[in-house]
């Protein structure tokens, strides 16, 4: 699979991420090919960048995906469902919360040694539930990094999933706000975390711990937070693995009033914030667990060539195997051939180059159409 911008969608491509509507249900499934109509609807419910299958560069490790599609529409639902219900005066089903994590937390452990490298398409009135499950994802897989057992793992986990549940006594139209708010609305909002503590608490089978995500999660390792600007150690592990995973989300979150970051440009925002917004060990475990260059993603090499991500490999995650697909002049291959950087110490990836910069370097290669 490729990540392209919707703009370079055509007819003919094969959709390769299932694409779910604003109450979690599939509407377009993966493997589906695209016509005038369906691209026409996506550009509709706000949809700016696309998964596709494409042959042209050969197999990709379509395994690699941290949690199923299965898993993933169920979870999105099930938040959605408990926004749904706080908005309509409804108790959240903690049972049904409590099983959607089991099954996202053994996937995890199952695929323990799979970096986080597919990230999820999410429409314009969906996004906070996609949201909430990718925070939940990768705050999951930090803990176990951090060597958590099984129960602080469902804690952190139900805590994460939850993290921004205070929204959902607000105005949907201040918080799917594109751009920035003004004072008065940037109050109100800032609320959300003191809300969402005690919607959780309020449930007696629910940890006090996982309430505790939910309010501290935008606290800052110096203190600068809020609500209560707490610093350090005084902040709960839970939420300063929680307090990463949010802000390299919405970093890699589209967005209408700009695109995503490319991975090494969210890691490296991240790492400069560390020991001034986050805890520096929770973002060293945070970092171990991301594909640094994310599977199909085209990279350019000391060598002037550019390839293709096909393989990661989870011990050295900046040395992917890589698919060659042209040569130093920029020409394409006839036969493009795999590299495993990890064994080639002297070649080293560049930078990553996005749809955008392909189709200026290479016109022919940004349309598979033009084969």
């Amino acid at each position: 699979m490729r990540k392209i911008p919707m703009d370079y969608a055509c007819e003919g491509m094969i959709l390769g991420r299932t694409i779910i509507d604003s109450d979690g249900n599939i509407w377009l499934r993966s493997g589906i090919e695209l016509n005038e109509h369906y691209i026409n609807r996506l550009i509709g419910m706000g949809i700016r960048y696309l998964y596709i299958y494409d042959d042209t560069f050969g197999e990709i490790d379509e395994g690699a995906d941290v949690i199923s599609e299965e898993t993933r529409i169920s979870t999105v639902k099930m938040v959605k469902r408990s926004f749904s219900n706080l908005q309509k005066d409804r108790k959240i089903n903690t049972v049904a919360l409590r099983k959607v994590i089991n099954n996202l937390l053994d996937e995890i452990l199952d695929n323990s040694r799979v970096l986080l490298s597919i990230t999820d398409m999410s429409t314009l009135d969906n996004a906070i539930f996609y949201h909430s499950v990718s925070v939940c994802t990768l705050a999951v897989m930090t803990g176990i990094t951090m060597g958590y057992d099984d129960t602080r793992l469902k804690e952190l986990g139900i805590g994460a999933l939850l993290h921004d549940i205070g929204k959902a006594q607000y105005e949907s139209g201040l918080v799917n706000r594109v751009g920035n708010l003004n004072e008065e609305e940037y109050a109100v909002l800032s609320k959300h975390p003191e809300t969402g503590y005690a919607i959780i608490k309020s449930y007696g089978d629910l940890s006090l711990l996982s309430a505790h995500v939910a309010f501290q999660h935008h606290e800052r390792w110096d203190g600068k937070g809020f609500p209560r600007r707490l610093a350090g150690d005084k902040i709960h592990q839970y939420a300063r693995i929680v307090a990463v995973a949010n802000t390299y989300d919405n970093l890699m979150a589209d967005r209408p009033n700009r695109p995503p970051y490319q991975v090494t440009q969210a890691i490296n925002l991240i790492k400069r914030m560390s020991g001034i917004y986050f805890d520096p060990q929770v973002v060293a475990a945070m970092i171990s667990n991301i594909a640094i260059y994310p599977l199909g993603s085209f990279i350019k090499l000391t060598t002037g060539e550019i390839g293709i991500v096909c393989y990661l490999n989870p011990e050295i995650p900046q040395r992917p195997v890589i698919r060659i697909i042209t040569d130093k002049y920029l020409r394409r291959l006839q036969k493009p051939h795999e590299i495993d950087l990890s064994r080639m110490r002297t070649i080293i990836p560049i930078e990553i180059i996005s749809e955008q910069e392909l189709s200026k370097l290479l016109p022919r290669l940004s349309g598979v159409q033009e084969w």
